[in-house]
């Protein structure tokens, strides 16, 4: 037989598509040619393969080799093509029986000796076969995978699919041929081991007002802006909310693991049902926040999928980059496209920005340590458009501690993570009973629906419109973080008081 097929699959931004690798051995001048849009590293596998066969004791064949990566207009990129590439010219040329390679699916990168090394996107990988299987339950996919003995862990987490490992292209070519006694096993989902503890929200002195922001905002899902002098716990706070945030859902497990799989950081199963805290460095570029490069690569919006993002210091970031925070703050999604295809990554994350009054941080201070003056204080304001901050839900002040505050910190015991997240989760849970889903996926129909307030809160929140010039983004999030102060208080309708400490949560003096 001079052709053989072997299942793989091809890492894109967000997901991992089937690609068939078909191998070809013709008679001519000996080559190796590998086609459909291989990327540098796909294409020297040539030389990786070569090497790893020879040295597992493997004839490499003298003769025309071609290998077809199909569908030929999906770019293929990473090394772990060297394995179903290598399986291929063993089936092809006779050396391993063909029929063992049908029913399953194969990724890992050779070394020269022939030992498979770790790769990148073995979550993502089994999550895509996975997503397959689940997609079609009675059609004849494969639901067993084959990967370096390191990732098969990682990989066994992922439903309705059977993950092998093999430390070497030899034990496994002896595993399929039936050589091996005894057979290789597939890994068992390995136990949820005991995760270091989260920051605890006990450890914060005083702030009771932006404590209570960060639970309305964990409840419901929606974005907060936290500003205030140095040192009075922005950051602290911030930290802390992955703490109070409902359980992740397998879907949403399962969706967070496979970005960070697929993403140059990669997954540890010790991540897993975890939240992703992100917060990177106000230096970072459009590209590193939003996603980009050729071929597209997420950015940190994505890789916070599910979880917290945190921008500290917020108006320090570049201008461009946070304007382009809009649309996927509203849509939950990125869309970037090129001139040979479009790429959409998720964006459903919480975002926890952080900022100081103004440039020195002492804007308003009574001891009079603010030397900024109002222009400067104006133009720091302005850094932040009013569209972004009118996407923001909480926008929540805070003032510098005093020493007696600090001293209270013994005599009064502040609220632990746990009994915030108790309330957290009840909250949500109503949300999902009510509507099937957070309040802060509500459209604007069903918010007209599901956080109608009584007449006293209806003219309250009339009033304020009009006072404070609301736009209507800003009418209907006020309400939704009104509806997820009425879930804390298992209240069936918001009513006036709701409305009021929602409203307080849009007052920010500039």
């Amino acid at each position: 037989m001079s052709l053989a097929v072997v299942r793989s699959r091809a890492l894109t931004a967000a997901s991992a598509l089937e690609v068939t690798v078909e191998v070809h051995l013709a008679n001519g001048l000996p080559a190796f040619s590998i086609v459909g849009l291989p990327e540098l590293e796909v294409r020297e596998s040539r030389e990786r393969v070569r090497a790893a066969l020879q040295n597992s004791g493997f004839t490499f064949p003298v003769r025309r080799i071609t290998v077809n990566l199909a569908p030929a207009d999906l770019p293929k990129q990473s090394g772990h093509f060297d394995l179903p590439i290598a399986l291929g010219i063993l089936a092809a040329s006779e050396q391993l029986p063909a029929e063992a390679l049908n029913t399953r699916e194969f990724a890992g990168e050779l070394s020269l000796t022939g030992a498979l090394r770790p790769m990148r996107g073995a979550f993502a990988i089994a999550c895509g076969l996975a997503a397959q299987v689940a997609a079609h339950p009675s059609r004849p996919i494969p639901a067993q995978i084959y990967l370096p003995l390191e990732c098969a862990a990682e990989a066994a987490l992922a439903p309705h699919i059977m993950a092998f490992g093999a430390p070497d292209l030899r034990t496994l070519c002896a595993h399929l041929a039936g050589l091996l006694n005894p057979p290789l096993q597939p890994f068992k989902p390995i136990a949820p081991a005991v995760p270091a503890p989260l920051p605890d929200m006990a450890e914060i002195i005083g702030q009771n007002t932006a404590k209570r922001a960060l639970e309305v905002a964990a409840a419901g899902g929606h974005h907060i802006l936290l500003i205030g002098p140095p040192g009075s716990g922005k950051s602290m706070l911030a930290a802390r909310l992955a703490g109070i945030l409902p359980p992740m859902s397998d879907a949403e497990a399962l969706a967070s693991a496979a970005l960070l799989s697929a993403s140059a950081l990669g997954f540890a199963p010790t991540q897993w049902r975890r939240r992703p805290f992100r917060a990177p460095h106000h230096s970072a570029s459009a590209t590193a926040l939003i996603g980009g490069g050729n071929p597209p690569r997420p950015g940190e919006i994505t890789l916070a999928h599910h979880g917290v993002l945190f921008l500290d210091e917020l108006p320090e970031f570049n201008r461009t980059a946070l304007e382009m925070l809009r649309e996927p703050l509203e849509t939950h999604a990125i869309t970037l496209s090129r001139a040979s295809h479009q790429v959409e990554f998720p964006a459903a994350c919480q975002l926890v920005a952080a900022m100081n009054p103004c440039p020195c941080g002492w804007f308003g201070d009574t001891k009079g340590r603010c030397h900024c003056s109002p222009e400067n204080a104006d133009r720091y304001w302005r850094k932040l458009s009013g569209p972004l901050l009118d996407r923001i839900d909480l926008q929540i002040e805070m003032c510098a501690l005093t020493p007696a505050e600090l001293a209270e910190r013994t005599t009064l015991p502040a609220e632990t993570s746990a009994t915030i997240a108790a309330r957290v989760s009840a909250a949500r849970t109503r949300q999902l009973a009510r509507q099937q889903q957070p309040n802060w996926l509500l459209t604007s129909r069903e918010i007209d629906t599901v956080c109608r307030p009584d007449h006293a809160g209806e003219t309250l929140l009339h009033q304020a419109g009009s006072r404070f010039g609301w736009s209507a983004r800003t009418y209907y999030r006020v309400l939704k973080v009104a509806r997820t102060i009425a879930d804390l208080a298992d209240a069936k309708i918001p009513d006036a008081s709701h409305i009021a400490e929602a409203i307080q949560y849009r007052r920010v003096c500039k």
